[in-house]
C-alpha cells in the first residue's frame, strides 16, 4: 500500500528543509530522552505567556483521577477583556505523541484565539506515556476539565462556553475527551478543536505509509507513540476509544467539531474518516485538508501562506461558535 506522497508547499517545504536536523520524522523508544531535553521541545514551549502584558498567567494545581497525583494547570487570563462578564473558556490539551511536552507547548495558538476573541486559556498538564500509559493521559485530561468547569467562575470563565482543543496527541486526546463528556455525562462543552490529530493505533492509513520517513512525524513515530501509550494491546481487537478515538462505534451526540489536517502529512486518512463518520452519525463538524501542508505546519512555519490562511480558518470557526 505505497504510492508516490503528495507534495509539499514550497514555503513549507523551505521550513522542513530548514528544521530536518533537529526533527527526524522517525522517532524510536530509545530516542524519547533525548527528545525531551533537545532543542525542538524547547522552541515549541517557549513563548511569552503574557503576549506582552495581555494576559495574567498562573499555574495552578488541582486534583487529579481518583488515586492519581495532582495535575498542573496553566490559566491565562486577559488583563482587559473588551466584554465585561464571564468569558469563553478555551480549554487547551498539548501535542507531543503522547510521550513528550507539557502545558506550555503549542498555547501559543489558543492564546492568539483568545488575545482576539476575549478568552480565558487553560492548558493541562498529563502524565505521559510510556511511564504512564492509557489511561493515565486522558484521565489528567479529564479531571482538569471537571475543575475547569466547576471552577471557571474563580478565574473569570464562563462553564456554559467551553471549546476543548489540542493538536495532534493533543487532538486525539481531545477528541478522546468529547467522548468521555458524553458517556460520563459530564459538564458540556460548545465545540473540540481537532488540530491534525492523533486518531487511530492501527497506523495502516495509505497515508500513513505515503509519509513514511517524510515530514516531522511518519509512521515509524506514530507506532512509536502509540506503542508507548497501549504496549503490547497497539493496533490489536481491545483498544478503547478513549485512547484512539477512531475505535469509537458511535461518533453520535459530540460537540460540533473542526478538524484540519496537511495533505501530505501521516494523519490526513485518519482524520478525514473520523469528519465523515461525525457526518455520517448526524453531528456536526468543518474539515480543512490544506494541500501540502506537513503535521503541525502552521506552528513550525506561522509566517507562511498556508499557515495563515489556517489559522484564520481556526479563528473564523471559534467566532462564529462563540456567537451561536
Amino acid at each position: 500500500m505505497t504510492s508516490v506522497p503528495p507534495p509539499f508547499d514550497p514555503e513549507l517545504a523551505a521550513a522542513l528543509e530548514m528544521i530536518k536536523d533537529v526533527m527526524s520524522p522517525s522517532m524510536t523508544l530509545a530516542d524519547i530522552p533525548t527528545i525531551r531535553q533537545g532543542a525542538a521541545i524547547r522552541m515549541l514551549a517557549e513563548v511569552d505567556l503574557t503576549l506582552g502584558g495581555a494576559f495574567e498567567v498562573t499555574d495552578r494545581t488541582v486534583p487529579g483521577p481518583a488515586d492519581a497525583p495532582e495535575i498542573s494547570l496553566l490559566i491565562c487570563r486577559p488583563v482587559a477583556p473588551a466584554t465585561p462578564g464571564p468569558l469563553p473558556v478555551i480549554y487547551h490539551v498539548h501535542g507531543g505523541g503522547m510521550v513528550i511536552g507539557d502545558n506550555r507547548v503549542g498555547v501559543d495558538a489558543p492564546l492568539a484565539w483568545a488575545n482576539e476573541l476575549g478568552a480565558v486559556v487553560v492548558s493541562v498538564e498529563y502524565r505521559l506515556a510510556p511511564e504512564h500509559p492509557h489511561p493515565a493521559p486522558v484521565e489528567d485530561v479529564y479531571a482538569g476539565l471537571l475543575w475547569t468547569a466547576e471552577h471557571a467562575p474563580e478565574f473569570g470563565g464562563d462553564p456554559g462556553r467551553i471549546v476543548i482543543a489540542g493538536a495532534s496527541a493533543g487532538g486525539g486526546l481531545t477528541a478522546a475527551l468529547a467522548l468521555l463528556l458524553r458517556d460520563r455525562r459530564g459538564p458540556a462543552v460548545i465545540g473540540q478543536m481537532l488540530l491534525c490529530p492523533m486518531l487511530d493505533d492501527r497506523n495502516d492509513t495509505p497515508s500513513s505509509h505515503q509519509m513514511k520517513g517524510l515530514g516531522v512525524w511518519d509512521r515509524t513515530a506514530n507506532e512509536t507513540g502509540w506503542t508507548a501509550l497501549l504496549g503490547a494491546a497497539r493496533g490489536g481487537p481491545d483498544v478503547s476509544p478513549y485512547a484512539a478515538p477512531a475505535r469509537a462505534a458511535d461518533l453520535a451526540g459530540l460537540p460540533p467539531a473542526f478538524l484540519d489536517v496537511g495533505s501530505a502529512e501521516t494523519f490526513r486518512d485518519e482524520t478525514v474518516a473520523y469528519a465523515s463518520r461525525i457526518w455520517q452519525a448526524g453531528g456536526i463538524a468543518e474539515l480543512h485538508v490544506w494541500p501540502g501542508g506537513f503535521h503541525g505546519f502552521d506552528g513550525f512555519a506561522p509566517q507562511a501562506a498556508l499557515s495563515q490562511a489556517a489559522r484564520t480558518a481556526h479563528t473564523d470557526w471559534l467566532r462564529r461558535l462563540l456567537a451561536g
